[in-house]
């Protein structure tokens, strides 16, 4: 069966579509089959970047690895079991469809709660939750005391993640790694975000999440996306000039992150 990694955070502009692309776009380089879905149906940013990713091969005669993309089957007029949803038989013709074929299958939730963000949470081997570097963002996995910024209890998305985990129980499958992914970490080591980092460590012990760190605040990544390249991609198409050392360093971000999501059968070798 796939190992399937579930990009998921209610909140948006926490950088899952631009951390889910560089993920399967990474393992693709490296040599491994990879689908895609994108569950925010409206905006369909991981799908537009692959779309985007695309056009630029085609545009520019070139051969760029990139994972496969395919949008939800529609289920109109189809007979479905008493009491399923079809939302869930959407979601689960689209990973049946891509398991034969893939060693990954990678889905990119909405920032918000949908019914079908929840199924796939419980579909999740490696469930990725990036995050801002923030106790605004923090607010998404705990509540927090305002003065002391002692740990209250669970947020709505933890619960979510804890009934996901109960599911997958019931179900005799292995339980969900869960890695919080904090993005645009600041370059200077401030107090705000030391503090950030001991809140995140200790409600991982907690609750069972691991910590890593992801990409920080990058120019680059605005760049990116309506070519549809990632970080890897620059040197392929020449552009050499772009290869600073801010951008160097995105690179090992990259690496770092994807060495410290321990998918199995990885060996990081970009």
């Amino acid at each position: 069966m796939a190992h399937i990694i579930v990009v998921g955070n209610e909140k948006g502009g926490s950088g899952k579509s631009t951390t889910s692309m560089h993920v399967a776009t990474s393992l693709v380089r490296m040599g491994h089959t990879v689908g895609t879905l994108d569950l925010d149906l409206r905006q369909k940013s991981l799908g537009r970047y692959i779309e985007n990713r695309r056009a630029f091969n085609t545009r520019h005669g070139l051969n760029l690895p990139c994972p496969d993309y395919r949008d939800l089957p529609d289920v109109t007029g189809m007979k479905l079991a008493p009491g399923e949803h079809a939302q869930d038989r959407r979601l689960s013709m689209a990973v049946v469809g891509m398991e034969e074929s893939c060693e990954f299958i990678l889905i990119d939730c909405p920032g918000s709660h949908t019914r079908l963000s929840q199924v796939a949470h419980s579909l999740a081997d490696t469930l990725v939750t990036p995050l801002n570097d923030s106790f605004i963002d923090f607010d998404l996995l705990a509540r927090a005391d305002p003065e002391t910024n002692k740990i209250l209890g669970p947020s709505v998305y933890s619960e979510m993640v804890w009934n996901a985990r109960q599911l997958r129980a019931q179900a005799g499958l292995e339980p969900i790694d869960w890695v919080v992914v904090r993005n645009r970490l600041g370059a200077q080591a401030m107090h705000n975000k030391r503090k950030m980092g001991e809140a995140l460590d200790d409600l991982g012990r907690r609750i069972g999440f691991r910590v890593t760190a992801g990409f920080s605040e990058r120019v680059i990544f605005r760049e990116l996306f309506p070519r549809g390249l990632t970080l890897l991609d620059l040197r392929d198409i020449g552009v050499t000039g772009q290869m600073n050392i801010s951008n160097v360093a995105a690179r090992q971000e990259l690496r770092d992150l994807v060495r410290e999501l321990r998918l199995p059968g990885v060996q990081v070798d970009f």
